[in-house]
């Protein structure tokens, strides 16, 4: 905080966080789906740094989906951060003396921790026996529905497996623990779900629906992955006609297909490119070098805008993979050159990317022989970099990710929101759904 005082402070407790997780006090686990907390759904990746069996108390009674910080001795403004439990985190969410929840850091108390009341829609399950959280999670305090429609990727096995995922590896796990945790949702299973959440959220604090799973390269249920994302998305508009935006991230696809996407009615398009350094790329995502190729990803990226408009294509990369072991960059300077580089080519064509903070899981490669994951310093200088080259290129936040600044952003899992400047995010929100 001293070296970086320009950065917000919220954004620097929240990337240490991130990157190298929390720890729970048993009374502070949620209870599951049966008490006042909303507890954390697993939505896509575990984003924990032990399996579910090396979890203990929190494998049982799961930990809060997010966490919400206030005050204590930095006066922290509200700060939404999504939790990543790692029982070794020398941060650790606990009660104090007085009974209220608090963010210890080596003993000492750092801030109040707030959890997420159990919504509504949550207390209620479809006709089939299954519950809203196991079909349309919703994260970033309520504003995101993540639907999950595809639960493993087709990127299979030591050789095509992105080198820091672990989207198949979590689907296993859940299963071997006896959870629910449907590997393709039906349509209507995700359509049941959304009118129970638009029936209860009475405050319309979700916004948002993002449509995303594992990459498809051949077929699933007859359908490629244009057809098969684009079927949920069309199914909704169709029943919901502008209650959310509509997102989906996907893979760079090409131009034809894309333009699906946009005829289903999807709003917002984020193909991701992962990593910027070329031979990063291909050690790091191998299955994506070998039936697409860095070179034409990044041309796909660039055609999409063409269909859905620069503001509109999002490609978020995973911040922190850069410096990993034992390929990495071995020095912060190098690793922000190469990440500030990838920022320019597409902020300079008006797109804007953005990033989720890199969480070491330990059934990846990356994660294994990079428990601790990058640096900070890293994640905070990126932060830096981000906001001036957004600046720079006269951008500002991307649309449909709540409003940005520090006390009032809810994007959880990187702190690029909280990072930038407050602005009419009303406004941004409005530009998304109109497509401009």
């Amino acid at each position: 905080m001293e070296r970086f005082s320009h950065v917000p402070r919220e954004a620097v407790i929240k990337e240490d966080l991130l990157r190298g997780g929390i720890a729970f006090d048993d009374s502070a686990l949620s209870g599951n789906e049966d008490g006042d907390v909303k507890p954390k759904s697993y939505f896509i990746f575990s984003f924990d740094h032990r399996t579910l069996p090396e979890l203990g108390a929190a494998a049982l009674n799961r930990p809060p989906e997010e966490i919400v910080l206030t005050g204590g001795p930095y006066g922290l403004r509200r700060t939404v951060v999504s939790v990543r439990v790692n029982p070794a985190s020398p941060y650790l969410v606990k009660p104090g003396e007085d009974g209220m929840l608090g963010l210890y850091l080596d003993g000492r108390r750092i801030a109040d921790v707030g959890l997420p009341p159990m919504p509504e829609y949550y207390r209620h399950t479809l006709a089939n026996g299954k519950s809203v959280m196991e079909v349309a999670p919703t994260i970033q305090w309520g504003y995101l529905i993540y639907l999950t429609a595809f639960r493993v990727c087709q990127y299979f096995g030591a050789k095509e497996e992105c080198q820091y995922c672990d989207i198949n590896h979590n689907w296993r796990q859940h299963k071997a623990a006896g959870r629910p945790y449907t590997g393709v949702k039906p349509v209507e299973e995700v359509l049941e779900a959304l009118e129970i959440i638009d029936r209860y959220d009475t405050a319309r604090t979700s916004t948002a629906y993002t449509l995303t799973g594992g990459a498809i390269t051949s077929h699933v249920g007859g359908k490629d992955e244009a057809d098969f994302y684009g079927e949920y998305a069309r199914a909704i508009e169709e029943r919901f006609p502008g209650r959310w935006i509509g997102k989906v991230v996907a893979q760079a696809l090409p131009k034809a297909d894309v333009q699906r996407f946009k005829d289903y009615g999807v709003q917002i398009y984020h193909p991701n490119y992962e990593v910027w350094d070329e031979r990063l790329f291909q050690l790091y995502c191998p299955g994506k070098e070998r039936y697409v190729g860095r070179a034409e990803w990044h041309r796909r990226i660039l055609d999409s805008a063409e269909v859905f408009g620069p503001r509109n294509v999002i490609p978020n990369f995973v911040a922190g993979v850069e410096m990993a072991e034992p390929f990495g960059f071995t020095t912060v300077d190098e690793a922000i050159a190469s990440t500030a580089e990838g920022l320019h080519y597409f902020m300079s064509r008006g797109i804007t990317p953005r990033f989720t903070t890199w969480c070491p899981e330990p059934t990846t490669p990356l994660g294994k022989a990079n428990p601790q994951g990058a640096p900070l310093e890293y994640h905070i200088r990126l932060l830096d970099v981000y906001r001036s080259t957004l600046a720079e290129h006269g951008l500002s936040s991307p649309p449909g990710y709540g409003p940005p600044g520090p006390g009032n952003a809810v994007f959880s899992v990187s702190s690029f929101m909280d990072s930038l400047p407050a602005e009419d995010g009303a406004a941004e929100e409005g530009a998304a759904v109109s497509g401009a």
